[in-house]
């Protein structure tokens, strides 16, 4: 148990580490690149445990708390918030308040930008070393008492069609059986070189997290390890496989925006924990590909027009730039009061989910009962 709580914090330090840093190394090299001059570069919060200065006089800390971290430009506070004081240590063309809106939103937009480059990065070491895996339409595993085991569905099986929809990956019988709960129709698959015509009836299931049933057929598909591929072919099927990510993402936020999963599908810091620790026992590839996942995700999320977040800033730029000149100061501070409570709320919700999941609050009733 100890052996297995010590790998979860190891491997989920490891994770979010290299994440924060990656991202944070985003904005620095941008700042660095449009002039600015960089106070800190910090991973994670509280006091510094280390710190150092580089030629540059940037201050380089690492702190205990390992939930994030950031980096502090020159002149990154606006010169009517500024104190007499700091308006005095400004360096002269290395404030960040100085820059033009293009050069403020490099910076700013680098962060999630690298997180999209670690992925391809990360996909590309894996493709190189371990090959593309690819799910095949063969069944490697039929449930009991499920849909495909009434229907007679055998392992070895390839699934061509269900009804008159012919399929072109595993995929894509997924998305097709679970968008027809109930549906009564048949089920073509290829046996022993012979098409056999099965009657099926897909079964219907509402899973904890979702809001409407949908369909299932109770199989498991075989999956293939391709031969490690060179070096220009890995890094063409990491860009692919980054994008596909980035959408399966996107289509899952959607799905909860629009009531199609409920929002019990967040997770937060403690289930990334948990994942990561589980993640690990299958071996470093396993782990890579899971940083990858989660890269994706953080690149996306800062992207959202949320005021705090990278995104929110970017919107305000962008208004900056079309009208000439910045938002009020009274709308970027309700603003960014109003993201706060969003992320604040957001996290205390992943939270409470994180510990629903793992049975807490279970427990905590029956020791009340």
């Amino acid at each position: 148990m100890i052996h297995e709580y010590l790998r979860t914090f190891v491997s989920f330090a490891f994770v979010l580490g290299v994440l924060v840093t990656i991202h944070e190394l985003g904005h620095y090299l941008a700042a660095r690149w449009r002039g600015v001059h960089v106070e800190v570069f910090s991973l994670g919060f509280g006091p510094a445990l280390f710190r150092w200065y580089d030629k540059s006089g940037t201050e380089w800390r690492i702190c205990p708390i390992p939930l994030g971290g950031f980096v502090r430009p020159h002149g990154f506070e606006d010169p009517e918030d500024a104190t007499p004081e700091q308006k005095a240590a400004w360096i002269a063309g290395r404030t960040f308040h100085d820059k033009s809106v293009l050069s403020r939103a490099i910076v700013i937009l680098a962060g999630p930008v690298f997180n999209f480059l670690l992925a391809i990065v990360l996909f590309t070491i894996i493709f190189v070393a371990s090959g593309q895996p690819k799910v095949r339409n063969d069944v490697a595993q039929v449930l009991p008492n499920s849909a495909a085991a009434v229907a007679g569905v055998q392992k070895g099986d390839e699934v061509l069609k269900v009804g008159e929809h012919a399929f072109k990956n595993a995929e894509d019988v997924q998305a097709t059986v679970m968008a027809q709960p109930g549906a009564q129709t048949t089920l073509t698959v290829r046996r022993n070189g012979q098409d056999v015509v099965l009657p099926l009836t897909i079964g219907s299931v509402t899973d904890s997290g979702s809001a409407a049933p949908h369909g299932r057929i109770g199989v498991l598909f075989a999956t293939e390890f391709g031969k490690p591929l060179p070096l220009h072919k890995a890094f063409v099927a990491g860009v692919k496989e980054t994008w596909k990510v980035s959408v399966q993402t996107l289509q899952g936020v959607w799905q909860i925006l629009t009531g199609q999963h409920t929002a019990k599908d967040l997770g937060g810091p403690l289930k990334i924990a948990q994942m990561s620790g589980k993640v690990a026992q299958y071996g470093f590839t396993s782990l890579l590909s899971f940083m990858a996942l989660l890269s994706v995700n953080l690149g996306l999320i800062n992207l959202f027009p949320v005021p705090l977040l990278d995104g929110g800033r970017l919107v305000f730029y962008a208004i900056e730039a079309a009208r000439g000149r910045p938002v009020s100061k009274r709308v970027q501070e309700v603003s960014f009061q109003a993201g706060f409570a969003v992320l604040a709320g957001l996290f205390l919700f992943s939270t409470f989910n994180d510990l629903s999941s793992f049975g807490l609050f279970k427990w905590v009733a029956s020791l009340v009962s």
